[in-house]
């Protein structure tokens, strides 16, 4: 984006063309494009973490002096030019979603409230959601790491900038995701490292709080869904049967004894 080295003795890259924004403009709309194609429900646009669009709206790394850089409306311009370009072919009825790192948690960097303008930006420009993340560029990252440590973010994207958020960041427990989003600090929570460590957490989530929903299937491979749910017909049946034909014992005033036994009173 620049082409000043991340820290001392790294390798000096280059600075990003006028020319090379564009052609960088033409493969997001690409990939918006096959996105599309393949069927894809919902799209996000990555503005954290480091990754280019963060790069230009973080003071801490875009140090640029054209109408790219300086203020942070300048800072906006090409992540929103990404923005517009994608929503143009990204169809209307599916979801366009952009991460963004609220704060870089360094001094100098982004802050909440900056985040909250730039939220406001990409609402007008159609973004239905904001997945609110931070970190990523800067030294010194010091917030404390927990469960939920970035929820507030998120309440506060949605509090400020009347937009949809997304919270994300240690979201393990389905109790602790459904409290997130009844409190009403996000609309939706997304999921991380923990479902790596259980690829089947949503059915998991749904089982525990709505046992008796029959959602739980739309969670499954569409392949999948006819059968899990003729194995459970076949399951409730089955238990139905066991009960109804449940033998009653009824107390007998007889004693079976082994032959040679004596029965004392």
């Amino acid at each position: 984006m620049t082409d000043e080295p991340h820290a001392p003795g790294w390798q000096r890259p280059n600075a990003l063309t006028s020319s090379d924004l564009e052609q960088q403009l033409r493969d997001w709309v690409a990939a918006a494009k096959r996105a599309a194609n393949a069927g894809f429900d919902v799209l996000e646009i990555h503005a954290a973490h480091g990754y280019l669009l963060h790069s230009f709206l973080s003071p801490l790394s875009n140090t640029r002096t054209d109408e790219f850089g300086g203020s942070l409306r300048n800072r906006m311009r090409y992540p929103l030019a990404v923005v517009d370009a994608v929503r143009a072919v990204w169809p209307d009825d599916r979801p366009l979603l952009v991460r963004l790192s609220v704060v870089d948690n360094s001094p100098g960097g982004l802050t909440v409230e900056d985040s909250v303008e730039i939220a406001c930006a990409f609402a007008c420009a159609g973004v239905d959601v904001i997945d609110c993340s931070s970190g990523g560029i800067g030294s010194g990252y010091s917030r404390p790491i927990g469960p939920g440590y970035q929820v507030e973010f998120a309440q506060a994207v949605r509090a400020e900038a009347h937009i949809a958020t997304m919270a994300v960041g240690m979201v393990v427990d389905p109790h602790q995701a459904d409290d997130i989003v009844t409190s009403g600090a996000a609309d939706l929570v997304a999921l991380g490292r923990q479902a790596l460590v259980d690829p089947s957490w949503p059915l998991r989530a749904c089982d525990t709080l709505a046992p008796d929903s029959t959602d739980r299937y739309s969670l499954l491979a569409v392949q999948s869904r006819s059968w899990v749910a003729k194995r459970d017909r076949q399951l409730a049946r089955f238990h139905a049967s066991a009960s109804a034909e449940q033998p009653c014992h009824e107390p007998s005033d007889r004693v079976a004894t082994a032959p040679g036994a004596e029965v004392r009173s």
